[in-house]
């Protein structure tokens, strides 16, 4: 899936580059990934309630399947239309047909042009994504529930059909051929390629659903149209509803949209006739600050009787009592882990090693292929296949808590995986057994037919810095006509009002000084604590001490005073917790044990091992880490951003070299923890199936006793003064399009009165999709983008004004002369009526899709509480833009956004 950035919109439409989700979920915590689901062919012809989920099915006479499934956390609803064709029937040549017409469908339908669709999606939130996978390309809304109709309405417009002409496709071409190239300037997109080439060489499989250049360059609107009306109808569809919704009220209103729309005969879908694979090795660069080592496997499918079975191993092998990930305390990887990808009769398994640059790489491999095949020959322990079916069951219920992440859960596994329900996967592994695991796990894990592939880290050239910015351009000012809707839409979308707030936490403060928040909620049976210390290392580390606080972050994860770090992990597997430690920390547990999880996070918090074989081996990786971070191109542009807007000894500029973190003690370590971590400085949030009164009588047994010791340390960073104008280029070997930063300092904080007027402006420039400026003029209008976004990132003493894009090289300026064009049009016009309205029903409608699981809920309190805003801020917020007027908005932008003093960093080939 694409990138969502702060201030652009939620809308993407795009091949879904799963090697990036694996990677980022071993990176993340190393624990087991259950990429995929256990393939049932049954298929429900009969409508039926579940009196367990509040889940209505039914099959309508044109064959479409509907599911709804009822969840009232917030009065929010998410649709999915999964369409069962993807880069799989895509004809002969032209890998990405599937994703062209995935974006060709926000291009315009009889009935519903394009300017139309982005206007409504505007107005009921901007949350509307698309994606294509080998086998599904899917569409999804995520409104207020009051928006319902209006979402059914668009999807069975488009369902009806689509005008895919040359004129559209011509337009929308520049888009994709842009998301094509920011993908292959990705060096973990590059790797999949190549990877799935040689796995699945001869069969659909052998390539992704992204597309190439030159296939796009020969799509004409005909060829867009015949996949269409062969592959887009009623009975090759699933629609999935979830939401606070009246199950059977939301199926009447399916039958009227959509019961009339005729199926069609479908062809034969193409075969996949697996070829042996011979091991290889590849050699690739990364332009990460470290490298990885990679070993695959193809691995069983959906529709695999042994699929189950190969999850619990995938689990298993990336358990932190695993042997793998014992590599990392080894100090032999920086991090280390197994994950599956699940395709139908097929699959896909990586173990993934990370080493610092300059690493001797074939040593690391063969250790992880020794690691995996003691393991093969030796068997797995049996007491972590229980946890790991411990855990899997325990993620079937924490799905229940984002009402679009129950949408996309059961359309994977209906749409994608071929199941009744999400339930059928547990089901299958709670009945997996050690034998069946080790079955599978000597079958599969054959290093004859693996796939190794080593990315090293290549250094970024030096950044060059000039005055100017390259090529001019010019454009005249555009003009921005309301689409007119239709009567469906209008009638629905013509209300402007506060919408009330389910969230209303009850707040306490601790007699140490910690604020606990607590917000029941009841549609899972689990608890999630999270809690933030408010600190800066920037201010808080001692002089030739930098990096210490990553050494500490490190740490957390090696146990507590009275729990080692296997008898630790080996406590979270035991009640199947999710827990992580350090300034921004949580658990999450099933309800029956919020006790226990509560009291092994505060045992890590407060009481942290911090042991010294740790501290070595800890130390020795960070500084290792930090000599290729320095060298990353990534690195590099947020230095060079960040060194172009703040002056040159501000604290934020302070970095962690080799020396600095070698030069470290383990007391440094311990003093710099007694200093940032305070009870008087944290907040702590508890969402979920418990009363305010239980978790406070929790939260205070474990965390009433820490106290707070010395002088409160500062944590805001000082004012800056306005930046002054400047360019840099770092260049990026592994990039074939730029990356465009545009930035400079605002003297507002996010407590200003002008931060409201500025924000509503930058809803009216980006935050929907081709309802925005920037989306329409740099996408829509001339194709140079796939995405940008703006962000204004107002902090409590300093803010930063940023607009992001990425293009080819030849067009950076002429992005760059639209983006200032449409600013400086903030400045000299006033917004038209139609225009300012649906930026604030954009702001406005956030606030329930912003309290549409207990993650965004908690994440929202705990941000507002550790910023300093009150918790209600949303609500506050939203009247104050119902009261602001287009002269507010131009009055603000024309004080405080200075077009001609942008720092523009550019990441990638020099700009032409």
């Amino acid at each position: 899936m694409r990138k969502n950035f702060k201030g652009s919109v939620k809308v993407w439409t795009g091949a879904k580059p799963v090697v990036m989700v694996l990677l980022a979920v071993v990176m993340a915590s190393a624990g087991g990934m259950a990429a995929g689901r256990r393939s049932s062919p049954a298929r429900a012809a009969a409508q039926a309630v579940s009196a367990k989920e509040d889940v209505l099915r039914a099959t309508l006479k044109n064959g479409l399947r509907v599911v709804v499934v009822r969840d009232t956390l917030a009065p929010v609803v998410t649709t999915v239309v999964n369409y069962r064709a993807g880069s799989n029937e895509a004809p002969e040549g032209f890998p990405g047909m599937a994703h062209a017409e995935e974006h060709m469908l926000f291009r315009g339908s009889p009935g519903l042009d394009a300017n139309q669709l982005a206007d409504i999606s505007a107005a009921m939130g901007g949350d509307s994504n698309a994606d294509t996978q080998q086998m599904v390309t899917q569409y999804f809304f995520t409104v207020p529930a009051e928006d319902l109709d209006v979402a059914l309405h668009i999807e069975s417009i488009r369902m009806s059909g689509a005008d895919n002409s040359d004129e559209q496709w011509n337009q929308e071409r520049g888009a994709i051929e842009q998301e094509v190239a920011q993908d292959l300037s990705n060096p973990e997109y590059v790797f999949y390629t190549k990877l799935l080439q040689e796995m699945y060489r001869g069969t659909p499989y052998a390539h992704d659903a992204l597309g190439t250049r030159p296939s796009f360059n020969k799509t004409t609107g005909a060829m867009l149209k015949d996949f269409y009306n062969t592959w887009y109808a009623p009975n090759n569809a699933i629609l999935v509803i979830a939401g606070d919704v009246e199950p059977q009220a939301t199926l009447a209103k399916v039958k009227q949209l959509f019961g009339d729309i005729p199926s069609k005969k479908l062809p034969e879908r193409p075969a996949v006739k697996l070829q042996p694979v011979a091991a290889r090795t590849l050699q690739l660069p990364t332009d990460l600050p470290y490298g990885l080592a990679l070993v695959s496997f193809r691995m069983p499918g959906y529709g695999d009787k042994d699929f189950a079975a190969a999850e619990v191993l995938s689990d298993v092998l990336s358990s932190q009592r695993g042997t793998l990930y014992a590599l990392v305390p080894e100090g032999k990887a920086l991090f280390s882990g197994f994950a599956l990808e699940g395709l139908p009769g097929t699959g896909l398994g990586y173990a993934i090693a990370a080493f610092p640059k300059g690493a001797d790489t074939a040593t690391l491999v063969k250790q992880v292929n020794d690691i995996i095949a003691d393991d093969v020959k030796n068997g797995l322990p049996a007491d972590l296949v229980e946890a790991a079916k411990r855990r899997e069951a325990a993620e079937a219920e924490f799905n229940r808590n984002s009402i679009s992440g129950l949408a996309m859960t059961w359309s994977n596994a209906l749409a994608v995986e071929g199941l009744n329900s999400p339930d059928e996967d547990v089901e299958a592994i709670m009945k997996v057994t050690p034998e069946a695991v080790n079955r599978v796990a000597r079958q599969y894990l054959a290093f004859d037919h693996a796939i190794t592939a080593v990315l090293s880290p290549q250094p970024s050239g030096k950044p060059i810095s000039s005055k100017s910015f390259g090529g001019r351009e010019s454009f005249a000012p555009s003009e921005t006509k309301a689409a007119e809707l239709p009567v469906w839409a209008k009638t629905a979308l013509a209300r402007l009002a506060v919408p009330d707030s389910t969230v209303h936490p009850v707040v306490t403060k601790l007699p140490n000084g910690l604020k606990l928040i607590v917000q029941p909620e009841s549609v899972s049976d689990t608890v999630s604590v999270y809690g933030g210390v408010r600190n800066n290392a920037d201010l808080e580390t001692p002089l030739h001490q930098e990096g210490v606080d990553n050494v500490l972050s490190e740490l957390f994860s090696y146990g507590t005073e009275s729990l080692d770090r296997i008898a630790y992990q080996k406590a979270l597997d035991d009640i199947a917790a999710d827990e992580s430690a350090g300034t921004r920390f949580s658990v999450s547990v099933l309800a029956d044990h919020f006790d226990r999880g509560v009291q092994l996070l505060a045992d890590n918090v407060l009481h942290p091992a911090l042991p010294e074989k740790a501290f070595i081996s800890v130390q020795r990786q960070e500084a290792a880490s930090v000599a290729g971070q320095l060298e990353s191109p990534d690195y590099l542009t947020s230095r060079a951003i960040d060194a172009a807007l703040f002056p040159a000894h501000d604290p934020s500029l302070r970095e962690a070299t080799p020396q600095t973190v070698m030069s470290l003690k383990l007391a440094d370590v311990r003093n710099f923890y007694s200093h940032v971590f305070r009870p008087d400085l944290t907040t702590i949030v508890v969402i979920g199936k418990v009363t305010p009164e239980a978790a406070q009588k929790v939260i205070e047994r474990y965390f009433g006793s820490w106290s707070a010791t010395g002088l409160t340390p500062k944590t805001d960073f000082p004012a800056v003064p306005e930046n002054k104008t400047s360019a840099t280029n770092v260049p990026d070997k592994s990039r074939v399009q730029d990356q465009v930063t545009l930035a400079e300092t605002v003297n507002i904080t996010r407590f200003s009165p002008d931060y409201y007027p500025l924000e509503l402006g930058d809803h009216v420039l980006g935050g929907g999709f081709y309802a925005t400026r920037l989306y329409r003029d740099l996408r829509e209008k001339h194709g140079l983008v796939y995405y940008v976004g703006v962000s204004l990132g107002a902090g409590r003493t300093r803010t930063v004004y940023s607009v992001n894009y990425a293009c080819d090289p030849p067009n950076v300026s002429k992005a760059r002369a639209i983006v200032v064009r449409d600013l400086t049009q903030m400045h000299t016009t006033p917004v038209g009526p139609a225009e300012l309205r649906q930026a604030k029903a954009l702001l406005l409608r956030e606030i329930p899709l912003g309290e549409s699981s207990t993650g965004r809920i908690a994440g929202g309190l705990l941000s507002r509480a550790t910023i300093g805003l009150p918790l209600d801020e949303p609500t506050i917020a939203a009247h104050r833009y119902m009261s602001l007027t287009a002269a507010q908005v131009q009055a603000a932008f024309k004080k405080w956004i200075r077009t001609g003093d942008f720092t523009q960093v550019v990441e990638g080939p020099k700009p032409q």
